[in-house]
């Protein structure tokens, strides 16, 4: 990841409301033992606090909403990916701070702002109070804040969303299980203004860096620099596909000769019921998609 610019925390005397957002069901662990390390180790001289829990989809969304109107200090995902996302569209407009606590089973965002899946080290960075500006991504009538995508990534996210035991194993049994009956899809783009038709494995669009698990699929990827990263993955031949997985997983994908990468501004797609994922989440677009950078949230991250 690219150096991004940092903050530091102004705070008055006045205690700062933060407001947590639990997905009671993201990733395998139970959020009790993460409930306690929040009140053990959250600066309780510089922060009051409350717990919320999520019910449905689109339910942190509001509630981070909520705490953006009543000027909380920052709104905390507690969860993976999908719970990030919703908390961060909450936040867009709003000058309260997102902050993440990973607990889901990739947790893409964090990884790429190297947020500790620690408790204790998340907590710690909420009492630090530093944080970044980072771009948001429209996607039709939706946002992402990491990576979104179409081909085999949307795909395997459909799969996934399926699957009953999560975690980086049971994602890589998928990946394994599809990856080599998968048959690359011809797409025809107008990016920034411009008709381009490509054949590909997948397609991804990229603010942060990668899917989650450290599988990196635009390693160059910057978060704030009012662009996305249009990543197209074309299909390996049968002889190095296990190599190109390797890259995926250690960072070296650029380095691959069946990747190019660009950045822009706008991007269309009119493909009917064009399948896709938006930070991990499965989605059909009926009408095909149109994609473009949003406005910028502010977001805690660790000190250097």
């Amino acid at each position: 990841m690219k150096k991004n610019t940092y903050h530091e925390n102004s705070q008055s005397s006045e205690k700062q409301k933060i407001r947590f957002i639990v997905n009671p069901i993201s990733g395998t662990k139970n959020k009790n033992f993460i409930l306690k390390i929040i009140h053990k180790y959250l600066d309780k001289k510089k922060y009051d606090y409350e717990i919320c829990y999520t019910k449905a989809k689109k339910h942190a969304t509001e509630l981070s909403l909520d705490a953006a109107h009543l000027k909380y200090a920052a709104v905390i995902a507690i969860g993976g990916d999908g719970t990030v996302n919703e908390v961060a569209k909450g936040l867009i407009g709003s000058k309260t701070k997102m902050g993440i606590i990973p607990t889901g089973s990739g947790n893409g965002l964090a990884r790429h702002l190297y947020i500790s899946k620690n408790p204790i080290k998340a907590v710690n960075i909420i009492n630090n109070f530093r944080f970044t500006k980072m771009d948001t991504i429209k996607i039709n009538d939706d946002v992402f804040v990491s990576v979104a995508g179409i081909g085999f990534d949307a795909h395997i996210a459909a799969k996934f969303s399926k699957v009953k035991k999560r975690g980086f194993f049971s994602y890589a049994n998928l990946v394994l299980k599809e990856y080599f009956s998968f048959k690359p899809k011809t797409f025809e783009m107008i990016v920034d203004g411009k008709k381009e038709t490509k054949k590909a494995l997948l397609i991804s669009f990229a603010n942060g860096s990668q899917y989650g698990n450290n599988i990196q699929i635009a390693p160059n990827a910057r978060i704030d620099d009012g662009s996305f990263e249009v990543v197209i993955l074309k299909n390996p031949s049968f002889f190095d596909r296990l190599s190109t997985l390797l890259r995926l997983r250690y960072g070296t994908i650029d380095k691959s000769k069946y990747f190019e990468s660009f950045k822009c501004r706008s991007l269309k797609i009119d493909q009917k019921n064009l399948v896709a994922h938006i930070d991990g989440e499965p989605r059909v677009f009926k009408d095909g998609i149109e994609i473009k950078p949003f406005k910028k949230i502010s977001v805690l991250v660790p000190s250097p």
